[in-house]
């Protein structure tokens, strides 16, 4: 197994193993929707790709990683509700469609309660949300990432057996630091991307139907053509879907079809071996 000699030196920990998954867990794929930065609607994303997903005939789960600051339970309709047990092992909160979700709010008194956690007690939080999780026979368990590349990243890449990265960006010229972030840390961690989605990328006009592009004109294809990456498609700026999150009735209001090359994707991934589980050594 890796470890950093470094950091054993100097007294701190050495690369975690991988997170075993339980005996009532039977996980086929995890995807992880990660972004260099916040305020992307990542969340979005993982709960559109979850809900077209499950649409297509697959059981599927969400395992928020987002810790301190978790919006998967509010946008899929469990605003108020708690996560229950089995046993020693925790059962995630099911939505009106099927899918399941397990998050820090589904863990605390109120929604509205901040987290207060330290970098080793939010590793902890994410063992527990995949060890100590009946998650039962899922074909997809998408991960949503917290903005950037911290300790919650190292804990999901390096213990979680990580099929595969959906990067979500916005059509700003900080698309560039976002993607080579992404691209970076996947590098370090020996886990493929399976390509970008782009958020936020144009309104349209409801009188005239034109696209607007708000943030100005997008070069996703050129920065994705810099790293031989995929574009998997691009979401418009939609004021009902925004209301259909803060409501909790995204499953219902989400278009059908919204993205069909992710979708692909997320279909075509191969289950990782012993080999490329591997958990990647961290740097010193």
């Amino acid at each position: 197994m890796a470890s950093c000699e470094h950091a054993a030196a100097a007294g701190g920990q050495t690369a975690p193993t991988q997170f075993e998954e339980n005996s009532l867990s039977e996980v086929k794929h995890v995807i992880a929707v990660l972004s260099g930065k916040g305020g992307v609607g990542k969340s979005f994303v993982t709960g559109a790709l979850a809900i077209e997903l499950s649409r297509r005939g697959h059981t599927v789960g969400i395992l928020d990683a987002d810790i301190t600051g978790p919006s998967i339970p509010k946008m899929m309709g469990m605003s108020g509700k708690r996560a229950s047990g089995l046993g020693k092992l925790l059962l995630p909160e099911i939505s009106a469609t099927g899918i399941k979700v397990m998050s820090s709010n589904l863990l605390l008194e109120r929604e509205t309660d901040p987290v207060l956690w330290r970098g080793p007690v939010i590793a902890g939080a994410i063992r527990q949300f995949w060890s100590d999780t009946s998650w039962g026979p899922l074909d997809y368990l998408l991960v949503d990432m917290p903005p950037g590349t911290g300790d919650v990243a190292l804990t999901v890449f390096q213990s979680l057996p990580v099929d595969g990265i959906v990067v979500v960006t916005s059509p700003q010229d900080l698309v560039s630091m976002i993607v080579a972030k992404a691209v970076n840390m996947a590098e370090k961690m020996h886990v493929p991307i399976l390509g970008i989605i782009e958020n936020m990328s144009y309104i349209t006009c409801p009188d005239c139907g034109r696209k607007i592009e708000v943030f100005g004109q997008s070069n996703l294809d050129e920065v994705a053509a810099g790293y031989g990456l995929k574009v998997l498609g691009r979401l418009p700026i939609d004021p009902a879907l925004a209301a259909a999150c803060d409501d909790g009735t995204i499953e219902s209001a989400l278009p059908m079809g919204l993205l069909p090359e992710a979708l692909a994707v997320c279909e075509a991934v191969e289950v990782r071996t012993d080999a490329d589980a591997e958990p990647a050594e961290p740097e010193a």
